[in-house]
């Protein structure tokens, strides 16, 4: 699941579907923080207009819509996987601590 602003949308999935685990959350505004640090916004509307992604084959609806808004991270979500060298780089910039898919931190080794 790809979305901005993730923990919103898996929370209110996650409570309509009760048994839906995805295999993976990429959360756009966590990898938007890691990929353009110091911008003074990164809501979507900033982002667009920072990034300036090719939105001419969006859906009609228009900005603060869902088919729209899906559009248009897909776009910035696929603008700033470029500047990754490897999904594991891109992952632990972009999924949320506790959140599917997200690197399990290191653990230190032991004697067992």
């Amino acid at each position: 699941m790809a979305a901005h602003n993730a923990h919103v949308d898996y929370r209110v999935l996650s409570a309509h579907l009760p048994t839906w685990r995805p295999a993976g959350v990429i959360d756009t505004l966590r990898l938007a923080k890691a990929t353009y640090p110091g911008l003074p916004k990164y809501s979507l509307d900033a982002l667009i207009d920072h990034v300036a992604p090719d939105l001419s084959r969006a859906p009609a609806t228009g900005r603060h819509r869902a088919t729209y808004d899906a559009y248009a991270t897909a776009q910035l979500l696929t603008a700033m996987a470029t500047t990754y060298e490897s999904w594991e780089q891109l992952v632990a910039a972009a999924v949320p601590p506790g959140l599917p898919g997200a690197p399990e931190p290191e653990q230190e080794p032991t004697l067992w």
